[in-house]
């Protein structure tokens, strides 16, 4: 087992494909985890030699090496003080190429090609066991979908250690595109601008992130070019794939990105022709305003267990339904059990969680059926909807179902709300602990004088209190009594990765928010 620890970049690649053809095992792994959990999946993985990124990273690792009896090697790929440089491997005396070919020749696509642990939302990560057919297979049948050309360009930022952005990665080496790696998080939009990318993936938070500045600068506008502006995103809230809505809604928006959404397209370079989003829900009102603006995402869904495309979105064959992740893959079946949860059979479900066949029978059935633990339908028979993880549904006091992620998607619509994590089971009510958007509140404060200089102040602002309530309250408005927000608190924390609320991925932490903010939760519902 060889294990990368590493941010986007080249060397990622050629020590991943080169770790396949000699018929050793990969093992990514996020170079953001605690060393507790690094020294589980070393020690799980009984990993022999790691690439690490950057001199921080072998430190890290170096600290614990005494903790790993399997360890024999570190690698970094930038240059490190007394440390080894990945070209050193290179240099190996090795008998040749003829070997490397008889390993190759030797490999058969059902062996173990990855291990990979997923970032979980609590306890220890478990390791996903994916063939090389699980990976192959799902590149060329995502592949289908995409439509890419050879020698177009795509940007890469999304973690490589997550079979996502790796398969994603794969499928763009397929189809002979320019891969280009963002030189960090913080300067995506800068890299996107000067790349003129026609495609890159992303999770709905950043695609949030990007909406929410584009309606900063809409806030900003004044007279008739404000009014305009806020008429076109009126007009992209309807918006209906293959001109459903008829000719005068088509003539309408065709102005409307003339005059408004062809800025927007220019901030994104002005070439994007596909943005796959993916590894959570999107909100179908920012997906419909993406794509009527003529910057085309397309949603999919899938799971590190099922390498990882389930279903996408596809313009071919009116393959696009807004509010759904699209029809399943090719060769992938999809049934919905009597309790909602999605089944999954094909080859791209995994082999299995590594060293774990209890937790392997209690998701795969003696059918073949892989358990996803999401709930969902099959709108008009083929186009799968994600409404919620059976895991995280709860029951009020009253005895009504709660579905979080519907909720919280809905709240995530206002300016104000950067991240909401939906609470109240077995209470008479749900309640929202929230993390605001404190840069809109910021720009928002300074263009009302209102003094709010620090987090806490904005939180225990009347008026900034009173703006949620009132985007809470129209949320409330189409909801059943049940499930309406009775109350709310604004946390004075930014969620993060970093801060342990959030995955690598984007997803809630909800069991560590919840004990994060206890006290919080405590006054909500007060004994």
């Amino acid at each position: 087992r060889i294990g990368i620890i590493s941010n986007n970049r080249y060397e990622w690649n050629i020590v991943d494909i080169a770790i396949q053809q000699a018929g050793f095992i990969g093992v990514p792994i996020y170079p953001t985890i605690s060393a507790k959990e690094f020294e589980f999946i070393f020690n799980d993985a009984e990993i022999k030699i790691v690439f690490v990124s950057d001199a921080l990273l072998n430190e890290k690792i170096n600290n614990i090496k005494i903790n790993i009896p399997s360890l024999q090697k570190i690698y970094t790929f930038d240059k490190v003080n007394s440390g080894n440089h990945w070209t050193e491997v290179m240099s190996l005396n090795l008998d040749g190429f003829e070997k490397v070919q008889k390993i190759m020749d030797s490999i058969n696509s059902g062996d173990l090609a990855t291990i990979i642990y997923t970032s979980g939302t609590t306890g220890m990560p478990k390791g996903v066991m994916l063939s090389h057919s699980n990976i192959a297979t799902n590149t060329l049948a995502s592949s289908r979908r995409l439509l890419l050309n050879k020698g177009e360009r795509a940007l890469s930022f999304l973690p490589l250690c997550h079979i996502y952005e790796r398969m994603m990665i794969y499928l763009y080496q397929y189809n002979s595109l320019s891969i280009y790696y963002a030189e960090s998080m913080e300067t995506i939009g800068d890299n996107i601008r000067e790349l003129k990318p026609v495609v890159f993936s992303a999770v709905p938070r950043l695609l949030e992130k990007v909406f929410d500045k584009i309606m900063k600068k809409g806030y900003e506008l004044s007279g008739l070019k404000k009014s305009l502006f806020f008429w076109a995103v009126k007009l992209a809230e309807k918006y209906e794939p293959f001109g459903s809505n008829g000719f005068w809604y088509e003539l309408k928006l065709k102005i409307a990105r003339k005059l408004i959404f062809s800025k927007w397209q220019a901030a994104l370079g002005g070439k994007v022709k596909k943005i796959s989003s993916g590894s959570a829900a999107l909100n179908p009102r920012l997906c419909r305003i993406f794509n009527a603006a003529g910057i085309p995402v397309m949603e999919g869904y899938g799971l590190s267990e099922t390498s990882p495309v389930i279903s996408v979105n596809c313009e071919m064959d009116k393959g696009v339904k807004m509010g759904t992740t699209g029809r399943p893959i090719e060769n992938v079946e999809v049934k919905i059990a009597s309790d909602g949860e999605i089944l999954i059979k094909g080859p791209n479900v995994m082999m299995g969680y590594y060293k774990r066949p209890d937790l392997t029978d209690e998701v795969i059935d003696k059918e073949g059926w892989f358990h996803t633990g999401d709930i969902g339908t099959l709108e008009e028979g083929e186009f799968l909807k994600i409404t919620d993880r059976k895991k995280e549904i709860f029951k009020t006091s009253g005895g009504k179902y709660i579905a979080p992620q519907v909720l919280e998607n809905k709240l995530k619509q206002s300016n104000f709300i950067e991240q909401v994590m939906i609470v109240g089971e077995n209470k008479n009510f749900p309640a929202a602990l929230i993390s605001p958007s404190f840069d809109f509140i910021k720009d928002y404060c300074a263009t009302n004088n209102i003094q709010c200089n620090t987090h806490e102040e904005m939180v225990s602002n009347p008026q900034i209190i009173n703006l949620v309530q009132k985007d809470v309250d129209e949320i409330n408005i189409d909801l059943g009594k049940w499930e309406q927000v009775k109350k709310f608190v604004l946390l004075p924390n930014v969620w993060s990765i970093d801060s342990g609320e959030l995955t690598p991925t984007m997803k809630l932490k909800r069991k560590i928010i919840l004990e994060k903010y206890i006290a919080y939760f405590n006054n909500i519902y007060p004994e």
